[in-house]
Formats: C-alpha cells, structure tokens, sequence
C-alpha cells in the first residue's frame, strides 16, 4: 500500500510514529506537505500537482491538518475525495470537527451527551444565554482555540459578561458553556478506529489549572472506559464522519458529556500513557478500507433526473407498523431501503423479511414523486411557556 500523509509537520512526534510504524509494515509511506499541493480542476478529470506535475497515485490518505490550514487543507483532502483516494476523515468531518459550535450543532440532534452550551451575538442577550446554561461558574470558549488555548474559567456572572464583552468588541466569537463541576480538572481522551476505542487515557490538570490539556501540563494515566463511554465516542465519531479521532469527554453526574472531536489527535501523550501502539493500529485500520474510497452517497444517488434520497420516519400509528419491508410495496414503487435506524441502531441494507416498528427511520433511495408521499407533513413543535408570577393584588 502506498500512504499519503498530509502534514506540514514532518519532524513532529505523531507523524515520524505514522511513517515508522507504516514502514515497519512494509508499505511506501510519503509526507505531503500539504500547503505544496495545487489543486486541477477540468471536466470529468480532478487532479493535484506537487511542484507543478501531477500527483503519481497514492492508496490512500491521512490528512493531519492543522488549525491554521483547515480551509485549504480541507479543499485538499476533498479533492483526493473527488479523485476516489480512500481517506479515513472525510473534508466534511474535518471542517464540522473544528468548528466547535459546527459540531455541537451537529452532535445536539442525536442522542450522545453535550455540556448545555449557549451562542449569542448580541451582548444584550448575554446575561440570558449564562442563565440557560446554569448560570456561575461557566466555561468561556472561542470557537476555533485549540490545545486548550482560548478557554476561560469565569466563577461569577458579572466577571463572565466583561470577559465576553471584551471578547466580541475585539472581533471574537465565543460559546458559553455549562461548568461540569463534578469533572472539574480533569477528562477522557478516547481513541477511536473505525468502530472501536482502541485506548483511552484520563487527562488530570495540575496545580490550580482547570484545563487538563496535556500541552498546559495535565498529566496523562491510562483507563479502562466504561461501556457507555465507548459508545458515546464512537456514535459521535460515526456522526461526525471521522473514522480516525479522539473524543473528548467530561465524566458528568449523568453520564459522558461530549466536548469535543478531533480530527487529527496527537499520539504522544496516549502512546506514552498505555504503552500501545497506537500508530499501527491506525495504518492497519487504512489498509484494512483502502479498497473502499469515502462516497458521498447523496451526491452520487441523486445525480439521475427525478431521484432523491430521504429519512422516512415511522410513527406509531402507521399503515406499515407490523409490517415486513417487503409488504410495504416500497420496492414496487421503485424506492430502496438502504438503512434502517432503531433506538440509535442503525441496520445497513435491512432485509425484506425485517418487521418495521414505531418510531423507525428509513434511509430510503428512490422515484421523488413516489418518495414525497412517504414523508410525513412535520408536526409544529409546542413550546412549553414557564408560568407567569402572581401579581400582588393592587387593592390589599
């Protein structure tokens, strides 16, 4: 197998332990500087050049992009994607990962554990977004530090609102987020490959520092995580798209809370912490899927006129409650199932002979016309309204 590693960072520990461990292996291993790398673009043929010629071809990629570079870098990773090279993150994932209010976004409509987070732009709505989230102490967070640069600790409301004030008049956008006090100092990195945790490691802040990065001096041991820990990393690494990570977590009174996914996790700290090699694990995972490049499924499905690709939600209630994916006409109707989602289980290319229950979900592919008449009208959703305090009456 010949590997592309996309790095600007040839020296550091994590990529020298890739192309070890990728050489060790008997694979060709190269690192791509990937600033270097220009992107062609011309009908039906997407290409890369590296100092002015094309690239030669690669099995597969893995981009190590950093902050700095995630726009350019993920334009690049997209293009391989275009050119049907096999990379473990997707550009997409990439890009949803390092925006940390992208990916809570995106993480808040399933059901993994987040911390309460709040956003605001206006500094009149400020006060209110620290109320949600639980009021002082609240975590302060720019949306693009990283390495634990760019979180702030505030322990009152009045210290919370001059710190983001002072922020926002200088440009920066921050989340405010609820303060997990039963984890304060410390957390859970959590490696994930593919389907697995392949270790975990538990970061504890030293001194009167709250942050348990490794690179602000945390001190890192090796843990066995708890099964429900496991499964929380992966289903957010899965929801992300990323198949190489390492997910960060709080170990909150109701369970993991999920900070944040990264794309490209350093391998120091957690090598040095359980003495695995976690390197290996990685270019053994790649070599394992390099025969199957990431897809855009919606993107190629929905190329041929008057198909489209849609979730069709089961309620209780419905004709097709009881019924085999196969009594319910769909594949007359020129529609497939290619999912089907259960109590946060999701069953690839679900056999015909599968009896459909209440509140499942269809990953369906098919006729539009036909498709638009599987979707249910969406129910407006009713806020609750808190109750309004007595008035004292103005007679008494």
């Amino acid at each position: 197998m010949k590997l592309s590693i996309l790095s600007c960072s040839p020296k550091c520990y994590s990529t020298r332990r890739l192309v070890e461990a990728g050489t060790k292996r008997g694979h060709k291993i190269e690192i791509l500087n990937t600033l270097r790398l220009a992107i062609g673009l011309d009908q039906g043929d997407p290409d890369l050049f590296l100092r002015g010629k094309p690239l030669r071809h690669t099995d597969a990629i893995l981009p190590r992009i950093g902050t700095s570079i995630t726009r350019y870098g993920t334009a690049v990773v997209r293009q391989f994607e275009q050119m049907d090279v096999y990379t473990p993150n997707t550009a997409a994932g990439i890009s949803n990962s390092r925006d940390k209010l992208r990916s809570l976004q995106i993480l808040s409509r399933h059901d993994v554990g987040i911390p309460t987070t709040a956003y605001v732009d206006d500094k009149r709505d400020v006060e209110s977004a620290l109320e949600r989230v639980g009021g002082a102490p609240v975590i302060i967070k720019l949306l693009e530090g990283t390495q634990g640069v760019g979180v702030i600790l505030a322990d009152k409301i009045e210290i919370a609102k001059a710190i983001v004030e002072t922020l926002q008049s200088s440009k920066q956008q921050v989340l405010l987020q609820k303060f997990v006090a039963e984890s304060k100092g410390k957390d859970v990195r959590a490696f994930v490959i593919g389907d697995r945790v392949v270790a975990a490691i538990r970061r504890v802040a030293q001194g009167q520092e709250f942050r348990s990065n490794v690179h602000r001096g945390g001190k890192a041991e090796a843990i066995q995580l708890d099964p429900t820990y496991e499964e929380a990393a992966v289903r957010a690494a899965q929801i992300m798209g990323l198949r190489v990570c390492g997910v960060d977590m709080l170990e909150g009174k109701d369970g993991p809370q999920i900070m944040e996914v990264n794309s490209s996790p350093g391998f120091e700290g957690i090598e040095g912490a359980t003495g695995l090699d976690i390197a290996g694990e990685v270019i053994d995972y790649i070599e394992d899927q390099v025969k199957f490049p990431e897809i855009d499924i919606r993107q190629r499905l929905t190329v041929s006129r008057g198909y489209s690709v849609a979730d069709v939600h089961i309620p209780d209630g419905s004709a097709y409650v009881g019924k085999s994916i196969e009594q319910t006409g769909l594949r007359d109707q020129d529609v497939v199932v290619l999912t089907l989602r259960r109590k946060g289980t999701v069953i690839s290319n679900p056999k015909g002979s599968r009896i459909l229950e209440p509140d499942d979900t269809l990953l369906c592919y098919g006729k539009s016309e036909h498709m638009k008449g599987l979707i249910p009208a969406k129910k407006k959703k009713s806020r609750k309204m808190k109750k309004l305090p007595k008035s004292a009456d103005p007679e008494s």
